[in-house]
């Protein structure tokens, strides 16, 4: 049958293929719409299915708090190339499954990917047929929320970076300034009791073998290594860090200093590349 150029000029719009793939997928189906668009999915599955091994380095996080601030959240759509990750449309993907997280919470990324991002198709469907729609491998790459009594966010101005933070109590200044802190000082936890086992052995480790290496004597070496660890905690962790606007104070003292008592709930930190 004839496909007209409305037919074909429909389905690209809602779709986002190209003009050819459209008509490709309308010839196939016989002018059916919606198997055109199956058609158009399962291009996406095969484009997924051979670029499985592709680096996807580049992307979009963004963030966000919910109206009374006492809920945030964080998410992250990769793909292989600068090019892409630019886009507004590919930006304007990643808001609007950004913004069905904010309104409907799902517990983890799987949650996120079954919701229905237009009433039509699941977000995990529509990241399918982007990779045909874009060519390339495209993924949910985190999904990251946070309940505090007082949350605020920060992305940098690459969209390569996001991070929220929870206080204790309502703060809005001091909360955007430690959201900024913990993108830019890239911390490996909130605090020394949170960093990973598997951290602190290594770190000792690490310090022994430097000790080793300028000559100190063995039975000096894990105390030395201690002192080591206790520079890699204040250097680190982002209570302990030297706060990035007054090096005098630590993240810690600096939250003190706005309002007695006022401390870090927790805090996530996205970044892509």
């Amino acid at each position: 049958m004839a496909i007209t150029a409305a037919e074909v000029n429909k389905l690209r719009k809602q779709t986002g293929a190209g003009m050819m793939d459209c008509k490709k997928a309308l010839t196939e189906s016989n002018g059916d719409f919606e198997e055109a668009i199956n058609i158009l999915r399962k291009k996406g599955q095969k484009v997924a299915a051979n670029r499985a091994d592709r680096e996807t380095s580049e992307g979009c996080a963004l963030a966000a708090v919910n109206s009374d601030s006492s809920f945030g959240a964080i998410v992250a759509i990769s793909c292989e190339t600068d090019f892409v990750a630019k886009n507004d449309n590919f930006v304007a993907l990643t808001q609007s499954i950004l913004d069905l997280a904010m309104e409907h919470k799902p517990a983890d990324a799987e949650a996120l990917k079954a919701l229905s991002l237009d009433g039509k198709i699941s977000v995990g469907e529509k990241l399918i047929e982007q990779n045909g729609v874009i060519g390339e491998k495209i993924e949910l790459a985190a999904y990251e929320t946070l309940n505090a009594p007082y949350v605020s966010f920060y992305v940098h101005m690459n969209n390569k970076l996001a991070t929220i933070v929870g206080l204790n109590d309502v703060a809005e200044e001091a909360a955007k300034d430690v959201a900024m802190q913990a993108a830019a000082m890239s911390p490996v936890a909130l605090n020394r009791d949170s960093v990973p086992q598997e951290i602190i052995d290594k770190e000792l480790e690490i310090g022994k073998e430097l000790a080793r290496q300028e000559g100190k004597p063995e039975t000096m070496l894990d105390k030395i290594a201690q002192g080591r660890l206790n520079k890699f905690f204040k250097e680190s962790t982002l209570v302990d860090q030297d706060f990035i606007k007054d090096g005098k104070l630590s993240v810690s003292k600096y939250l003190d200093s706005v309002k007695k008592g006022l401390h870090i709930v927790e805090y996530k930190r996205v970044a892509l590349g």
